[in-house]
C-alpha cells in the first residue's frame, strides 16, 4: 500500500450539475454514475503480496495467513468484516502461495461464496484489481489484505452509492512515527507522544464502480494508488470516507504484527464491533465494548450477571422489552439479571461494562446478524 501522506481536498460535490468533468475522462462518456442503493456489491481482497519483511515466516505461509491470535488470521478478520457488513461473495486476488489460501478457505467460508482470481506473474495492485473487475458483474469493495481495522464497511458502501463518484477511498489520520517536541522561545515547551497529524493517508479500502474497468485497462500494470487514483482525483471522481479514532493498522512490519496481536490478546470480534475482556477476578468482570454506528448487540439477558454500562464515547440507546433508554457519553445504565436488552449505537460507541464475574452467562433471545 502506498502510504504517502496527502492533504484532503474539500469533500466531493455530490450534485451532478455542479460536477466539473475533466477532459482527461476518456474512458467513459458518462462520468456521473447512478446506482441502485443497497444493490449487492462484490468484495475483493488483495492477497498476493510476498511479505518479504516477515521472512522466514512467509516462506511457506502467505502474509494474509499470519495469525493475529491463535487460529485467527489477518484474512479471517477481513472475511468476518465483509460477512458482517452483508457481503455474500468475495474474490480473493491471489498470487504468491495462493494455493495455501485456497486450501484454507475453499469455495465457502462463514457463508461467503469464495472465488479466486490469480495473477500468473505479479504486475502490481492495478493488474490484480483489473482481473477481478473483469470477472465481477457489478461494483466492488476492494481491500489491501494486510489491513486490520474496525472500519464500518456497510456505511462506506452506503456513502459511495450516494456520492455519484466512480470510486471512494477510506482515509485515516496519519500518526507521527515519532514523539513531537514543541519549542518555546529558547526552551522546550512540551512533548507529545506520536500524535495524530493534520494529514490523511490511504486506509487500504476502496469502493470501485464497474465503470472504471476501461481506465484499468488503459494502465494495466503498476500500483493503482499511483496510476488510476491520481487520474480519478484530477477528474473529481474519487470520494473519501473517514471515521476518526478507529483501530487501524497496516501490517507492514513485525512491530505492526505484534501491535495487532497485543490488541487481540483478550478481544473477540463481533458482527457489531468487538468485546474485550479488561479484567476478570473472583469478584468482578470488566469489558470494553465497541459498537459500530447503525449496529446493535443481540437481544439477550443474563441469568446471574448484574452489570453497569459506562458510556465512554458515542450515543445510542438500550432497548428493553417495554422501553428504550437513551444514552450519550458519560451516562451509566444498570442492567439487572433476567432483563432482556439490546444495545443500539446511533454513533460509534465505546462502553466500559462492569459486572459480576459471570463471563459465559449470556442467553440470546434474538440475533440480528448471520455471524456471531
Amino acid at each position: 500500500m502506498d502510504s504517502a501522506a496527502l492533504q484532503l481536498s474539500p469533500k466531493v460535490n455530490q450534485h451532478p450539475k455542479n460536477r466539473d468533468p475533466s477532459p482527461a475522462h476518456n474512458f467513459n462518456t458518462h462520468p456521473n454514475v447512478t446506482r441502485i442503493l443497497g444493490k449487492p456489491m462484490i468484495g475483493m481482497i488483495l492477497c498476493g503480496g510476498y511479505g518479504k519483511r516477515f521472512r522466514p515466516l512467509t516462506e511457506e505461509v502467505p502474509k494474509v495467513l499470519l495469525e493475529i491470535k491463535s487460529g485467527y488470521t489477518i484474512l479471517d478478520r477481513q472475511l468476518f468484516a465483509y460477512k458482517s457488513a452483508g457481503f455474500d461473495r468475495i474474490f480473493l486476488l491471489t498470487g504468491y502461495l495462493g494455493e495455501k489460501i485456497e486450501e484454507r478457505y475453499g469455495s465457502e467460508h462463514m457463508g461467503l461464496e469464495i472465488e479466486y482470481v490469480a495473477e500468473e506473474e505479479p504486475l502490481g495492485t492495478l493488474n490484480a484489481i483489473r482481473l477481478g473487475m473483469e470477472k465481477a458483474d457489478g461494483d466492488a469493495m476492494v481491500s489491501n489484505g494486510d489491513v486490520v481495522t474496525d472500519l464500518n464497511l456497510k456505511r462506506m458502501k452506503q456513502e459511495f452509492e450516494s456520492s455519484g463518484c466512480l470510486a471512494s477511498m477510506f482515509v485515516v489520520r496519519m500518526r507521527s512515527p515519532y514523539g513531537i517536541v514543541e519549542l518555546g522561545n529558547g526552551y522546550i515547551k512540551s512533548f507529545k507522544e506520536k500524535p495524530l497529524l493534520d494529514y490523511y493517508i490511504n486506509g487500504g479500502f476502496y469502493c470501485l464502480s464497474k465503470e472504471i474497468l476501461d481506465l484499468l485497462q488503459e494502465f494495466r500494470i503498476g500500483n493503482i494508488e499511483k496510476t488510476a487514483f491520481p487520474r480519478l482525483a484530477d477528474m473529481k471522481q474519487i470520494a473519501h470516507y473517514k471515521e476518526d479514532s478507529l483501530f487501524w493498522i497496516a501490517v507492514d512490519t513485525s512491530k505492526d504484527l505484534e501491535e495487532v496481536r497485543k490488541e487481540y490478546a483478550n478481544r473477540t470480534d463481533k458482527p457489531w464491533g468487538y468485546e474485550k475482556v479488561l479484567m476478570l477476578t473472583k469478584d468482578r468482570l470488566e469489558k470494553e465494548l465497541f459498537i459500530m454506528r447503525g449496529y446493535r448487540t443481540s437481544l439477550h439477558y443474563h441469568k446471574e450477571r448484574d452489570e453497569a454500562l459506562h458510556i465512554l464515547d458515542g450515543s445510542g440507546y438500550v432497548e428493553f422489552e417495554d422501553r428504550k433508554e437513551e444514552f450519550k457519553k458519560g451516562a451509566a445504565i444498570r442492567i439487572k439479571p433476567n432483563t432482556t436488552h439490546s444495545i443500539v449505537a446511533i454513533e460509534n460507541t465505546t462502553i466500559k461494562e462492569v459486572s459480576t464475574p459471570h463471563p459465559e452467562d449470556v442467553v440470546r433471545v434474538k440475533d440480528f446478524y448471520e455471524v456471531r
